[in-house]
């Protein structure tokens, strides 16, 4: 049984949002209960889409929801499919 929250409020949901920067020309957008994906080449909305369910799996064998994971968790997963941080070298 879930937990009531406070003052009526919902409760916390998270969201992956990727955003491919290259394009064909073609519009994509595809959206899951935990995701939206949109942009990119055919080549980069593929790659998405493989990643974003990688991650979700994970997730489900973990018994967990996205919003159930910690950011160190979740950088792991995410890690753990093929996804790095970017960190710009300081100039």
């Amino acid at each position: 049984m879930s937990q009531v929250p406070k003052h009526g409020k919902q409760p916390s949901k998270a969201m992956m949002l990727g955003v491919g920067l290259d394009s064909d020309g073609h519009k994509r957008v595809t959206t899951g209960d935990n995701f939206a994906l949109v942009g990119g080449s055919e080549e980069t909305h593929e790659v998405m889409v493989e990643k974003t369910i990688k991650i979700n799996e994970k997730l489900s064998a973990k018994g967990k929801r996205l919003e159930e994971v910690s950011s160190d968790e979740f950088n792991d997963i995410a890690h753990s499919v093929g996804l790095h941080r970017h960190c710009p070298e300081n100039n």
